[in-house]
């Protein structure tokens, strides 16, 4: 279908949102998020009294494996504390976001906020978006150039990479408070030192020392693991920005849905319904699915393409991606 023309800046975007205001989407879900907060933080409370009462015996890295599935819970729970999806306000949503994010899985909130806050502005944007700027892996054939043997093969490498998203986390989380760019370093700082004390104890009282290392090792990388797939299958392979897209272009021509039942709601936290999020990132996590089909519709109106694919094809669309991306260094 060709695109409609635009009309007046903005205007097809506030069609749309005008829709989901009258279907009152953005209304809040008090209930909702009472039980899911609520849920999390008896898993992560049972989680280390399991800990504590199988003490040191192999046993334990089933515990570190259930671990490191509420850990990822929890950052998706401080994720839409971010965007306020929670509580209308920003101090409640701050504190809690604290809690979750520094004491609960040490991991600095007001530095994912800011670095989070830049890619809902510019998704996928190779300056601009900090998930797709250079690092370990790279985006773009641009920015492979001069790379050596980890851009070449970054599509293989991609799953064990995963298995340090979590330390990377809370090195970049630690590096944010030293250099300033995250405020109120004190609470900041002294939920995080409280996280990792507590952590370092508890598996050294308990643990011997290579029970552990083990805990560790296993708790760490399943959480990098599985927190790397509730993000990869949104933007990773989709188009870029040109710089000249309104705001309702922008955000869905950049992202891909992730079709599923209420198992892959619960798995990705809502995060499969990229587009609408990212349209609505204020936009509480159940009422995702019911703007769904509405934002899909009205897309196909105004000639907008609107992605969507499987689990399994976004992963495997975004390796594909990033194998393109290293064809000129292999080929050198």
């Amino acid at each position: 279908m060709a695109e409609r023309p635009r009309t007046t800046a903005g205007s097809d975007f506030a069609e749309l949102a005008r829709r989901i205001n009258a279907a009152g989407l953005l209304d809040r879900r008090p209930g909702y998020y009472a039980v899911r907060l609520g849920l999390v933080a008896v898993a992560l409370a049972g989680g280390w009294t399991a800990f504590f009462l199988v003490g040191a015996s192999w046993w334990n890295l089933a515990v570190a494996v259930f671990l490191a599935v509420v850990f990822a819970q929890a950052a998706l729970v401080a994720h839409d504390l971010a965007h306020r999806q929670v509580f209308r306000t920003n101090t409640p949503s701050r504190r809690a976001g604290l809690i979750a994010g520094n004491l609960g899985i040490g991991m600095s909130y007001g530095y994912w906020m800011d670095k989070h806050t830049k890619h809902h502005a510019n998704p996928n944007h190779d300056d601009l978006d900090p998930d797709v700027g250079p690092g370990v892996l790279v985006w773009s054939r641009e920015a492979a150039r001069g790379k050596g043997f980890l851009a070449k093969y970054q599509a293989y490498l991609f799953f064990p990479l995963l298995t340090l998203l979590g330390l990377s986390l809370k090195r970049d989380s630690v590096r944010a408070l030293l250099d300033g760019t995250v405020k109120r370093r004190r609470a900041e700082a002294a939920l995080l030192a409280a996280h990792f004390i507590g952590y370092a104890a508890a598996l050294l009282l308990v643990l011997s020392p290579v029970q552990a290392l083990a805990f560790f090792v296993v708790h760490q990388a399943l959480f990098g693991v599985y927190l790397g797939l509730t993000f990869a299958p949104n933007h990773k392979g989709m188009p870029h920005p040109d710089g000249t897209e309104d705001f309702l272009r922008k955000q869905v021509l950049t992202s891909r849905n992730v079709r599923g039942g209420v198992l892959v709601d619960a798995a990705l936290g809502g995060l499969n319904y990229q587009i609408e999020h990212h349209l609505f990132p204020a936009m509480p996590t159940p009422n995702l699915r019911t703007a769904q089909p509405i934002v899909r519709r009205y897309c196909e109106e105004i000639g907008i393409p609107y992605e969507m694919t499987s689990l399994t094809d976004s992963y495997a669309q975004a390796l594909r991606h990033l194998h393109d991306v290293g064809a000129d260094l292999r080929r050198a």
